[in-house]
């Protein structure tokens, strides 16, 4: 009773199929997958910024170093979102 069987299975295809429609389904997949990425690289980073050492447990005072910025980058072939890794710096020059 209990167990999800092949009908269930294709019934729900269809469901989702009609609702979202063809042509939106691989856009709704990337942007899942998109999201899983993200929350998985972050995560990652959570918890390796737990297990570096406080500046204070050495017993000497360390100067505070500010982080890098981090880029998230998209996935290869997505060309909507991506953006460089290095990303231009604005220069201050004015035109006459």
């Amino acid at each position: 009773m209990g167990q999800i069987g092949l009908k269930e299975l294709l019934l729900l295809a269809v469901i989702v199929l009609v609702l979202f429609g063809a042509k939106r389904l691989p856009d709704l997949a990337r942007s899942l997958g998109k999201s899983a990425r993200i929350l998985k690289s972050e995560t990652s980073a959570m918890k390796s910024e737990g297990k570096e050492p406080q500046a204070g447990d050495s017993g000497t005072a360390q100067p505070e170093e500010t982080p890098a910025p981090r880029t998230i980058q998209a996935a290869p072939g997505d060309v909507t979102s991506a953006r460089p890794v290095d990303e231009p710096k604005p220069t201050s020059q004015q035109q006459s």
